[in-house]
């Protein structure tokens, strides 16, 4: 199994081989079955989780990199076209927290040029997709360095640098399905970056659709960085953390085995339980709206009226993520659209499906 030491890059910097030029590439968001709430030191997550990768929620982002004489972190943001100090901080903590794996930083210009093809307010995160993207490209200079690099050690290391910018970016790099954290039953499991599900998944989970209701668009009243921090002294947070262990080991026999049913169960449950800690965490916080119950009763209706194996979960914020097979599809937007639609914000929602993770544009 790798270690933190595995990734410090040692080659000496030969910047002729790398003077100026750019790389373009497109990372999708994820949303996670098996939830992970509450992170260690260094972006460790106190508990494996498990997630879907999406396929057109995305962040498109092209590095363009020229070779300066000084030493010292410098880079230019564009998101959309438009220069953007206010994220300029976090990518600036990101490059800081990278230095040590990768050193050649010091001796570029940057420009991020990004953008991603959901709304920047639909209160979908963008920072796992955002992150997963600059990471790779980031890896893709490296490969310069290291023309003989695997393409198993650029996922890993991609992903264990978009983890150190945002801990879920490091689900985004590769496999529709990816489990982070270091977990008995899975294989290759890691803390330090996201794997491929190791195991073949039925056919019944191999073409899922997912779409975003779009409850509320606003900023969430607590960052995800926040509500981490929240897991340090909760009251249940030990019994949280073995819950999730055996949910993903539950969750890795449901995709081998086609279960349906179990599925849908473990999802929400999932989903509540996170709310649930948000709920009884000081200080705590409702991040759900009225909406969000009214759909996720209207869901637990149509479930019941049709035997459509149709289900939600729910990121750290209030809005739904509707989960079903794609065979289901007629019937299922024919009941978002009449139905479920009217509870969003603006009647906007996002249509996706499975993704494969990361990909270079040529």
């Amino acid at each position: 199994m790798a270690n933190t030491n595995d990734f410090i890059f040692d080659k000496k910097i030969e910047l002729a081989s790398a003077l100026q030029g750019s790389f373009s590439w497109e990372s999708p968001s994820n949303i996670a079955l098996v939830k992970y709430w509450g992170k260690k030191e260094n972006q460790i997550p106190a508990n494996a989780s498990i997630s879907f990768t999406l396929s057109d929620c995305k962040t498109i982002t092209t590095l363009t990199y020229k070779a300066k004489s000084d030493s010292g972190i410098l880079f230019d943001l564009l998101f959309e076209g438009e220069v953007k100090e206010e994220f300029k901080p976090k990518i600036q903590k990101f490059f800081e927290r990278i230095m040590p794996y990768c050193p050649y930083i010091n001796y570029f210009h940057f420009t991020i040029d990004t953008r991603n093809t959901f709304p920047h307010s639909s209160g979908i995160a963008s920072s796992a997709s955002g992150m997963a993207a600059l990471a790779v490209n980031i890896m893709s200079l490296e490969k310069l360095f290291v023309p003989e690099m695997t393409e198993k050690y650029f996922d890993q290391k991609a992903s264990f640098l978009a983890r150190l910018g945002s801990g879920s970016a490091c689900r985004s790099i590769s496999g529709s399905v990816v489990v982070w954290g270091s977990h008995p039953e899975i294989e290759g499991s890691s803390d330090l970056y996201g794997v491929s599900f190791p195991c073949e998944v039925h056919e019944k989970f191999k073409n899922y659709k997912d779409v975003i209701l779009l409850v509320d668009k606003g900023e969430k009243k607590v960052s995800s960085t926040a509500g981490h921090d929240l897991m340090h002294n909760h009251p249940f947070a030990k019994e949280r953390f073995v819950q999730a262990e055996k949910n993903l080991s539950a969750m890795a026999a449901i995709l081998k085995e086609g279960d349906l049913e179990g599925f849908i169960q473990l999802v929400e449950s999932e989903a509540l339980t996170l709310h649930a800690m948000m709920m009884t965490s000081i200080p705590y916080f409702i991040l759900m709206k009225p909406n969000t119950l009214k759909i996720i009763e209207k869901i637990w209706g149509f479930r019941e009226q049709t035997k459509i194996p149709v289900c939600f979960t729910l990121d750290a914020g209030a809005n739904v993520h509707v989960l079903f097979p794609e065979e289901e599809v007629d019937f299922v937007m024919t009941f978002i659209r009449q139905e479920l639609a009217v509870f969003c914000d603006n009647e906007q929602y996002i249509e996706d499906k499975l993704g494969f993770g990361s990909e270079r544009i040529k």
